[in-house]
Parts: C-alpha cells; sequence; structure tokens
C-alpha cells in the first residue's frame, strides 16, 4: 500500500511536551536544592499554566489532541488486546499513561500552591487550608515525585519498546507533527487554529495568576509608630 505523511501532532500539542519535560526536569532540580526553592515555586507556578492550558486544548484543540478522541472506552481497549485496533495518537494503553501522568502532576501542582515546608517557604495559596494541612500535603508533594519518575520511566520504556519490537516510531511525530502511515482510513488531524489557542492561553495565563495569589487579599499594611504626645 502507498505510503503517506498525515498530521497528527499539532504545534501547541508538541510545545506543551516538550515545555512539560523541560520544567519537570528543572522543577525537580530545584526542588532538592534549598537554596533553589524560591526558583521551584516559579517553575510550579509555569507548571499550572502548562497543565490549565492543556486541559483547555484537550477540548477545543486539534482531532488527536482531544480527551474525546484518545480517552479509551472498554470497546476500544479490548480492540487493541486483540491487536484490531488501528489509529494514529495515543493508543489506548498511551492513553492511560497520558491522564494517569496529567493526574499526577496537577496533584503535584496543587499541593506545591498550598505547601509549607516550615523552613521559610510557603506556596502562595497556602493561607486557605490550616498549617496542619498545608504541612501533610507538603510531605506528599514530597513523595509524589517518584510517582511521577516512575511513569515518565514506563512511558519512555514504552516507546523504545514499540520502536525496536514493533518497529513503531512513536517519538519522531512529537518532534515533526507528522506519521508515515500505509492505511488510506487514517485521516490527518483537523481543528485547533489560532481562535481555539488564543482561548486556552487566555484560561491558562488567568489560572496562573490565580494560582499565584491574585486572588489573596493584600497584607495588612505595617504598624504606625504613634506619634509623640508633644
Amino acid at each position: 500500500m502507498e505510503k503517506r505523511r498525515v498530521r497528527v501532532w499539532d504545534v501547541p500539542t508538541r510545545l506543551f511536551h516538550w515545555l512539560l519535560v523541560l520544567l519537570t526536569i528543572a522543577a525537580f532540580i530545584t526542588g532538592f536544592k534549598g537554596e533553589f526553592i524560591e526558583l521551584h515555586g516559579q517553575i510550579g507556578l509555569a507548571i499550572v499554566g502548562l497543565l490549565a492550558f492543556r486541559l483547555v486544548w484537550g477540548i477545543i484543540g486539534s482531532t488527536y489532541a482531544r480527551f474525546a478522541q484518545f480517552v479509551p472506552g472498554p470497546g476500544r481497549l479490548l480492540a487493541y488486546l486483540r491487536g484490531q485496533w488501528h489509529g494514529l495518537g495515543h493508543n489506548p494503553l498511551g492513553a492511560f499513561s497520558v491522564l494517569g501522568l496529567l493526574a499526577l502532576m496537577l496533584f503535584q501542582v496543587c499541593s506545591g500552591l498550598v505547601s509549607d515546608n516550615e523552613a521559610g517557604f510557603a506556596g502562595p495559596l497556602k493561607n486557605l487550608i490550616s498549617h496542619e494541612m498545608a504541612v501533610f500535603l507538603t510531605g506528599l508533594h514530597t513523595k509524589n515525585i517518584w510517582l511521577i519518575i516512575g511513569l515518565v520511566s514506563l512511558h519512555v520504556l514504552s516507546i523504545a519498546f514499540y520502536f525496536v519490537a514493533k518497529n513503531n516510531n512513536m517519538l519522531t511525530p512529537m518532534f515533526t507533527g507528522y506519521k508515515t502511515v500505509d492505511d488510506p482510513a487514517l485521516e490527518p488531524a483537523r481543528g485547533g487554529g489560532w481562535l481555539p489557542f488564543i482561548l486556552a492561553l487566555s484560561v491558562a495565563v488567568g489560572i496562573v495568576w490565580v494560582a499565584s495569589g491574585g486572588l489573596n487579599p493584600p497584607p495588612p499594611p505595617p504598624p504606625q509608630e504613634a506619634a509623640p504626645a508633644w
């Protein structure tokens, strides 16, 4: 059958993927260096923006970026396990990996926003919960990074397995956006575009503003010195 290149991943999806990779590495490094804890918090806010963008893009983005397209139902999962699934984008097992990673990253940033390491650093939304709960979530925040590393490692090993055992290069399309296929029934990605991108970006910026404490009440003014009686 004649091979052809079809568009799979749009530019925003690819940018999200690689920016999340870089920022997650940076967050891991700075999180274990006390002198970089403020930078760690800023990186966390950037990841908040990325995740907010991806959640919106998963609704209004192009075909294979949409959750409705790649979140597997029982029928699609069963067909994949039987070797009967043929499609582009995330396969049903890969979709579970993506959803699991998004869930772990969402917990990581949310717990970071309300964290208190009792060493001079507190998340911008720490005052929304009690001190005890903030300390508890900070502990989970520290432990959750190992779950993220484990799932990312499994993700990388899966990509290597598909490349070696099934001659399926899943990495190159995440750089170029295109995949070479020989199935005429597979359609290129459609949708996305500038208007959905601007909408998703605007939502992400708004979420980052709120997450950074934009809705927090202003701090009380410093106490004024009493004027001398004379």
